[in-house]
């Protein structure tokens, strides 16, 4: 496309803008919507899948040995429960941090019920490692692999914390694709009635360029600038605000609910907007070329 084309084609897809202000303000008012909900959306879901991951990171799985298992068939468990697909890493328990552990939990501030085992650990034969899942999903496959390797008594594991955070992330998913559709539809059609009004207030001046010579390209592409124009605006406001919003709303969050801040933490702004900001701006002028390019197609049969 020549440069005198392009500045043409720029210079009417602005001023079918203008002509059709109340369409092309409704259009970029709804893409914002739009991409506002999708962007809050999205920050949601990577927060929420940061939560789960960061939970998942804390499920593990405790592998006990049988009792005659030596200390070089232990390591040889251990590097091959490290090496196996799903796993983050393994953690060796000796039997006298098992027995510490076991003291912190069941005889706190009852010490002294604990003193008749000084010299006895009842937990002698339980070290262990405990193997923290990479993807939660795939416990049972890393159980049944250490349950099949030799020295190996017996696997304790958390089965219902492992669906459940599997479950979550399925249904997440779900949910998220379902919005993302209905929001791109919405937007592709508000964009199609905008570009069809400017088509209809310009026909007559489209009948005589076609009678005229004008190339296919040379009549569709002002109203494929004013999709995507449409888009770029209606994306980079909401993106702009979520920006600004989306600190001062972690901030309010956790101040409202402090129980929350030893629990969970949220992503910064700035991870989040690493994936966001790109993916907003093309959805945005993406759907205004979609919008636009096939209505033309439709009303001009060019």
């Amino acid at each position: 496309m020549r440069i005198s084309t392009f500045g043409y084609s720029m210079k009417q897809g602005v001023k079918n803008i203008r002509r059709n202000k109340m369409f092309s303000i409704a259009s970029i008012v709804t893409m914002a919507a739009c991409i506002f909900l999708f962007g809050l959306f999205y920050s949601i879901i990577v927060n929420f899948n940061y939560i789960v991951e960061k939970a998942e990171e804390g499920v593990a799985i405790t592998v006990l040995f049988d009792e005659d298992t030596t200390k070089e068939e232990k390591e040889d468990i251990g590097e091959k429960l490290e090496a196996a697909d799903g796993v983050l890493k393994i953690n060796y328990v000796s039997a006298e941090e098992a027995w510490e552990s076991f003291q912190d939990e069941y005889f706190k501030g009852s010490e002294e019920a604990a003193e008749g085992f000084k010299n006895d650990n009842p937990l002698a034969n339980s070290d262990n490692y405990e193997v923290y899942m990479s993807d939660v999903s795939k416990q049972k496959d890393v159980v049944s692999y250490a349950e099949s390797l030799d020295g190996v008594r017996k696997v304790n594991k958390s089965d219902v914390v492992a669906k459940t955070l599997t479950s979550v992330n399925k249904l997440v998913g779900y949910v998220s694709v379902a919005i993302i559709i209905i929001l791109l539809a919405v937007s592709i059609f508000l964009i199609s009635n905008t570009v069809t009004m400017g088509i209809t207030v310009r026909r007559e001046e489209i009948a005589i360029m076609k009678y005229i010579g004008a190339k296919d390209g040379f009549v569709r592409a002002p109203f494929v600038f004013e999709g995507l124009l449409i888009g770029l605006v209606g994306a980079i406001i909401p993106l702009v605000m979520l920006y600004f919003m989306y600190d001062k709303a972690v901030a309010y969050i956790m101040t409202r609910f402090s129980l929350l801040n030893n629990i969970i933490d949220f992503l910064p702004v700035m991870q989040v907007y690493k994936t966001l900001l790109p993916v907003g701006i093309a959805l945005g002028v993406g759907i205004g070329f979609v919008g636009s390019f096939f209505t033309i197609r439709k009303h001009l049969k060019v």
